[in-house]
């Protein structure tokens, strides 16, 4: 989409000089030839309407109207100094015939990166005009962009863009670039045939990393890829759901519609329209999702939104329907066009594209942070030489948060290119670490299709949910340093998992975690620990960090009516046994108080303490004892229903 004044300036300038009955010059041949210009320009001969313009100048050198609408002609096809050129020539005539075009020409000097000149053509109209207020409030806003990149010239951000290995780019245009959690998957858009200019199409590309080496992308296949465009895509955490654009199509809504796939195994599903409400008949395109898969954030220009295209966010809920959109408001969107929003893993952090916000030209990179009440902070821009006078669109980050991964024209000869660059520490989202692992049946070894949900312990709220995959079990979960969390896996039939990460005051991490997860068929003697019940010291007053736990197990035992099952406390060696014993007990009756409020059946709850008879660790460390304080649960029966 042309940028929102370049819009305007065609707008005006045809509707100006075409409805004119006078003309700034008496040469009846200069009038014709320029007449006969516009007669071509019209039909989208350029060349022909270039020609009769540069002859109507020719006739005569003060004739102001071939001037402007040439300038207008070269905008159009991209020929920007000479658009310049011809602007500055025509309002030299008469500065005060055409007020509008020093607004234009400091538009494309800005595009040009002549930012002094610019301001200088922005301050003219602040000069001449004295009524049109709209006029003079885009005057303003050029202004303000105009110092905004003189001072960042002058302050460069830390900078050093290194292109992705012959493995990846190529003669064509690569662009749009997604990347796993683990950094071990890059999908990306390719657009074949763009090195020759012979039939494009857009299809998605994929190379997976070895030994620290991109391997050979090679094409994603049916049925991702088809006859038709594919592109804008955003890849889940686990790299398992694919979310992107498809504009034009047999089954689109709007004029671009967004689509899904899931992976199961080395395969992906045949994709499906995400349907209303998010797909309207407008325009959604270029989305962000979360680490989880379950919010897309997007760009589409519907009804109720600041200007032209603004982001907008939707949620799946737990039966899998995405929520009514919502627009992110005015500390993101504007009156101009916002675009390719990425929200990091971190889910705090969101990095877009905006033509608007004061910016070195075109479209530039910003970010934002979501508060602790829930509010986006007023974006940011990345700062040069990140954002130039070119557009700078489809930025994404790593689960660390300080390697970027862009697309940009390296050379003439490579056209788009993926770089990535080391992002400087302001500009960073929160680290964030993943657990990776396979989910089996812990009798038969069987993988298994699971749930998987991760929870801060602080307010039980829910980050992550997710699930293993049903061909080979495998999963990845992101986890958010600086809090500590709760993990859950659970599958119907089987006993559940559950995990904690205490990560608070910790900001960064050395190394993700890694762990398989053994489920327990349900079944007479089958025990678990519940990692995720926790006590005051020395006391048996529950924590409110144990309260996703015990939600958990209240629904687990309303789902298993005909289990019965121990709930049973246990101590390290530290005090007396008679204490220890005493303790263990009122714990275990504590969580089975916990349960009866919670709704479930008293006949299904046994309460017993052992206090420090039965040690799973050593007691001569701080971590064996704390292993050994532990509460769990043991299936005493199961009623076989008849």
């Amino acid at each position: 989409m042309r940028l929102f004044f370049y819009c305007l300036a065609l707008l005006f300038i045809s509707a100006c000089l075409t409805a004119q009955e006078t003309f700034t010059s008496n040469s009846e041949r200069a009038i014709k030839l320029y007449e006969e210009g516009r007669k071509n320009y019209r039909l989208f001969y350029y060349d022909k309407a270039e020609d009769f313009f540069l002859k109507a100048i020719k006739a005569d050198e003060n004739f102001i109207e071939p001037y402007m609408v040439l300038a207008k002609l070269y905008w159009d096809i991209d020929r920007l100094e000479e658009a310049v050129e011809m602007y500055e020539s025509g309002l030299k005539i008469d500065p005060a015939f055409y007020i509008h075009g020093f607004l234009y020409k400091g538009i494309l000097e800005g595009k040009l990166a002549r930012y002094d000149d610019a301001y200088n053509s922005f301050s003219i109209v602040l000069e001449l005009e004295k009524k049109d207020e709209k006029l003079l409030q885009q005057a303003r806003r050029g202004i303000e962009k105009s110092n905004f990149a003189r001072h960042a010239i002058k302050t460069p951000v830390n900078f050093k863009p290194v292109s992705l290995s012959n493995s990846v780019n190529s003669g064509d245009d690569e662009y749009w670039p997604s990347l796993s959690a683990d950094e071990s998957q890059l999908v990306f858009t390719r657009l074949l045939g763009s090195a020759t200019k012979t039939r494009m199409q857009e299809d998605f590309y994929v190379s997976y990393q070895k030994n620290g080496e991109w391997t050979t992308a090679r094409n994603a296949g049916t049925p991702l890829n088809t006859a038709d465009n594919e592109g804008a895509q955003s890849l889940s955490a686990n790299g398992m759901v694919m979310v992107y654009t498809v504009c034009n199509r047999r089954g689109v809504i709007g004029r671009c519609d967004l689509y899904f796939s899931e992976k199961q195994g080395k395969e992906w599903s045949v994709p499906k329209n995400i349907g209303a409400p998010v797909n309207t008949r407008y325009k959604e395109t270029q989305p962000g999702i979360s680490a989880d898969g379950r919010t897309i954030y997007f760009a589409s220009d519907r009804p109720g939104g600041h200007g032209g295209l603004d982001i907008w966010v939707t949620t799946q809920d737990i039966n899998g329907k995405w929520s009514e959109p919502v627009n992110l408001g005015d500390s993101i969107n504007t009156p101009g066009n916002e675009s390719s929003p990425f929200i990091h893993y971190d889910n705090r952090s969101l990095y877009f594209s905006s033509d608007y916000w004061p910016g070195m030209g075109g479209f530039d990179i910003f970010f934002s942070r979501l508060d602790n009440n829930g509010y986006w902070g007023k974006a940011k821009n990345l700062g040069y030489p990140i954002n130039t006078h070119n557009d700078e669109i489809g930025l994404i980050i790593n689960t660390k948060g300080n390697i970027a991964y862009y697309s940009t024209t390296g050379s003439p000869e490579t056209g788009k290119d993926i770089f990535c660059f080391e992002l400087y520490p302001e500009a960073r989202p929160l680290e964030v670490s993943y657990l990776k692992g396979k989910v089996f049946d812990a009798v038969s070894n069987m993988v298994l299709r699971a749930d998987i949900e991760l929870y801060a312990l602080a307010d039980n709220k829910l980050i992550y949910k997710t699930f293993s995959d049903k061909l080979n079990g495998e999963f990845l979960v992101s986890i958010p340093t600086n809090n500590n969390y709760m993990l859950n896996v659970s599958k119907e039939g089987y006993l559940f998992f559950s995990e904690n990460f205490s990560l608070e005051g910790i900001f960064s991490l050395s190394s993700p975690f890694y762990k398989d997860v053994p489920l327990q068929p349900i079944g007479a003697g089958k025990t678990i620990v519940l990692k995720n019940i926790f006590f005051d010291t020395d006391s048996y007053k529950l924590m409110p960090e144990s309260k996703t736990e015990l939600d958990k197990l209240a629904r687990f035992l309303s789902l298993n009516k005909t289990i019965k099952v121990e709930i049973s406390g246990h101590t390290d060696n530290t005090g007396s046994q008679q204490y220890n014993q005493s303790l263990s007990e009122k714990r275990a009756q504590s969580v089975v108080d916990y349960l009866v409020k919670a709704g479930t059946n008293p006949a299904q709850l046994t309460a017993k303490g052992y206090g420090l008879l039965k040690p799973i660790d050593s007691n001569e460390t701080e971590e064996g004892r704390a292993n050994n304080r532990r509460t769990e649960l043991t299936i005493l029966e199961q009623t076989i229903m008849p």
